[in-house]
């Protein structure tokens, strides 16, 4: 008690070292703070994509055995039958066909969309002279175009670029625009403040600022341009994977048809996460170690 009064042993009052080093804490205290590695593997995101695959192809499985429909083959078919058209070389050269309207349109309408996005978003004389264009063409139903597009110009390359184009165009710009528009004011008004030129605000702020939005427009506009190629090869005339498609769907045979469709869903989601990790490690640094 004397000891106590006269505070030997005891902590300063002003700084409590217990506060800062839990001295009493046991050792099953410290295990329970760490990680369970079963329960973050069970929730790992490549763990649950792997199970969502799982569970869909075990449903295609047992819907094409009870069947639903004499059309619609079993999981195990469609599999050999993508195995059979990737071993005798038609899978490569119907997708080295498919790629050309698509990789020509893509590039276009990044080029072209991105800049008017843009223009749309730093100048209100633009946004109204070409926004009511991409707004209708979102918004309306773009296959009734195609036979305008063929009457145009023909079956031949140009009109499933076209396609492509009037596909993914409307996606990318208006992101482009939004992103843009939507650049915080202060950010504008701090590079203003520091006497900034106009163009180094757009230059080092603005776009800066727009780049995340505008890489995930890329990204739905990729995805449109994807569904516009395949369309495009199915109503105008078929060639590449859409060849595929009709001449399998012609002489019944449905495993390779769904191999092909499977194919080309196949690698739109791949170059779409593609995209996706691409953005991540460009506009995205905080999210690198979770991805």
């Amino acid at each position: 008690m004397a000891e106590h009064r006269l505070g030997i042993g005891a902590e300063p009052q002003g700084f409590r070292f217990s506060r800062v080093v839990p001295f009493r804490a046991s050792g099953k205290a410290l295990r329970d703070k760490r990680p369970n590695a079963l329960a973050s593997f069970a929730t790992h995101h490549l763990t649950l994509s792997f199970l969502s695959a799982a569970v869909l192809s075990g449903a295609w499985e047992w819907a094409g055995l009870v069947p639903i429909s004499p059309a619609f083959p079993t999981f195990s078919e469609t599999m050999a039958a993508l195995w059979s058209i990737s071993a005798d070389g038609s899978l490569v050269g119907a997708f080295a066909v498919t790629l050309q309207p698509l990789a020509l349109g893509l590039v276009i309408s990044v080029v072209l969309g991105v800049g008017l996005g843009v223009a749309m978003g730093l100048s209100p004389k633009t946004e109204w002279l070409a926004s009511p264009i991409f707004v209708v063409a979102q918004s309306a139903p773009l296959a009734a175009l195609i036979p305008l597009i063929v009457f145009a110009y023909g079956i031949g390359l140009t009109s499933k670029t076209i396609v492509v184009c009037i596909m993914a165009m409307p996606v990318i710009v208006l992101n482009s625009f939004a992103a843009v528009r939507h650049t915080p004011k202060s950010l504008i008004e701090m590079g203003e403040s520091f006497l900034a030129t106009r163009r180094k605000v757009i230059t080092r702020i603005i776009l800066p600022a727009a780049s995340p939005v505008i890489f995930a427009g890329l990204r739905l506009g990729c995805a449109s341009g994807f569904i516009g190629a395949v369309l495009a090869e199915l109503l105008i005339t078929p060639t590449g994977v859409g060849d595929l498609i009709t001449y399998s769907r012609s002489i019944a045979d449905y495993p390779t048809m769904y191999a092909a469709i499977l194919s080309i869903i196949a690698f739109s989601v791949l170059f779409i996460e593609v995209l996706g990790r691409v953005e991540v490690m460009i506009f995205r640094p905080e999210k690198r170690a979770v991805s």
